[in-house]
């Protein structure tokens, strides 16, 4: 596993990264030598937060703590990271048996004319084409309400998101 660490706005020093790749080393054991672990340490407000993101070649799973140390936020991270892994394993195949998907119309609310750029975070990743079911899981892993992934049938770019009335919707591009 490689393993990522940056300071927003400080300057990490090594006992801290040293504490951190200790803890995070007991997940080389849910995954794959791909992965890879982005940890940033950041002290807003008198606390000290740590927000770590771990990438494999089908997942993707992120969680953030804070705590009066930053031994006791990765502590707190690393268990909800545990509990994300545990619980969606299982807790979503079973769910997406159940529920099945709903394609929703463009049911989106009119966008008013407002400074749009004013505050816009740009994230760019890379994806594998994949199947309606793990974009499905991928996007409750990482806890967002839709996910945008490349349809291993059709190759085409495809949103699926969480409907409000339960379920699940997906977005398909309109070739025509």
């Amino acid at each position: 596993m490689k393993m990522n660490f940056a300071g927003r706005h400080m300057k990490v020093f090594e006992v801290v990264k040293e504490m951190a790749e200790k803890k995070l080393s007991k997940f080389e054991r849910f995954f794959h030598d791909d992965a890879e672990i982005d940890v940033v340490f950041s002290m807003p407000k008198n606390a000290e937060k740590v927000e770590i993101t771990i990438y494999t070649s089908d997942t993707t799973l992120r969680a953030e703590e804070s705590a009066d140390t930053f031994a006791n936020a990765v502590d707190k991270v690393i268990d909800s990271l545990e509990r994300q892994i545990r619980k969606n394993k299982t807790r979503l195949q079973k769910k997406i048996k159940e529920e099945g998907f709903a394609i929703a119309e463009s049911d989106f609310p009119d966008v008013y004319e407002e400074d749009l750029t004013a505050n816009i975070r740009v994230k760019t990743f890379s994806f594998k084409p994949m199947s309606l079911e793990e974009a499905i899981l991928q996007m409750e892993l990482i806890g967002h309400s839709f996910y945008v992934f490349k349809d291993a049938a059709s190759l085409e770019t495809c949103v699926v998101y969480k409907r409000n009335a339960g379920g699940y919707g997906l977005i398909v591009p309109d070739m025509e």
